[in-house]
């Protein structure tokens, strides 16, 4: 997936989860950030970052922050790109002749993707991964009760013969291993676990990141 018109900017701050205050050619530009969750680690006053320009004249905000340089680590931190991400990558790791659909309703959730190969069929929910330290991806960065909830239909949809996936899209490269945030939210990694156990897929893989993209390159180990 791609983003047109980047620019780089510089991190002031964030004075709300839905607004950062970044410097852009010298000038202070008001930007909207896409992604909710706390990103504390992420973004410190002075980083750079890298910004999609919008040429909506309704919108109230001229730029998305949509990238941001960790030490010698591009992140994207778009919460919306690794379902466009996977979108693209997923119809070559399904049977030929697969269709994804997406946001398909089972039980009482709505899983990401829904396909279909002849007597197969698959749900998969995919996971932005936003969150690293010393090389480890982790899940979630804050509780998520939705997560749980998605987890427990997966492994609903397993028991009852679905191929069930969840695919956490680490949205950076190199990182050594994937695992549950089990400090940040205990009961989404027992629920993970119990997932595993119950017949879901657990797919990690990390992206080649630059400034206007993003794609799933590798997997890596995951820690549970």
């Amino acid at each position: 997936m791609r983003y047109t018109d980047v620019v780089p900017g510089i991190f002031i701050a964030r004075p709300n989860r839905f607004i950062a205050l970044c410097s852009v050619d010298g000038q202070e530009q008001v930007c909207h950030v896409k992604n909710t969750g706390r990103c504390k680690e992420l973004l410190v006053p002075g980083c750079r970052v890298y910004l999609q320009r919008s040429h909506d004249p309704a919108r109230k905000t001229g730029f998305d922050l949509i990238a941001v340089k960790k030490s010698d680590r591009l992140i994207n931190m778009d919460s919306q790109a690794p379902n466009r991400a996977a979108a693209e990558w997923l119809p070559c790791q399904l049977p030929t002749g697969s269709e994804l659909q997406a946001e398909y309703p089972f039980g009482h959730a709505r899983i990401d993707f829904y396909a279909q190969a002849g007597e197969r069929r698959y749900l998969i929910e995919v996971k932005g991964v936003t969150l690293e330290q010393d090389g480890l991806a982790l899940f979630p960065d804050a509780p998520t009760e939705r997560g749980v909830k998605h987890l427990l239909t997966l492994t609903q949809a397993a028991a009852a013969g679905w191929q069930a996936i969840i695919l956490f899209v680490i949205q950076m490269q190199s990182v050594r291993a994937f695992a549950p945030n089990r400090s940040t939210h205990p009961a989404f990694a027992d629920a993970l676990v119990r997932a595993a156990a119950g017949g879901v897929a657990l797919w990690a893989y990390d992206c080649i990141v630059t400034p206007d993209s993003m794609c799933l390159r590798a997997p890596v180990p995951i820690l549970l």
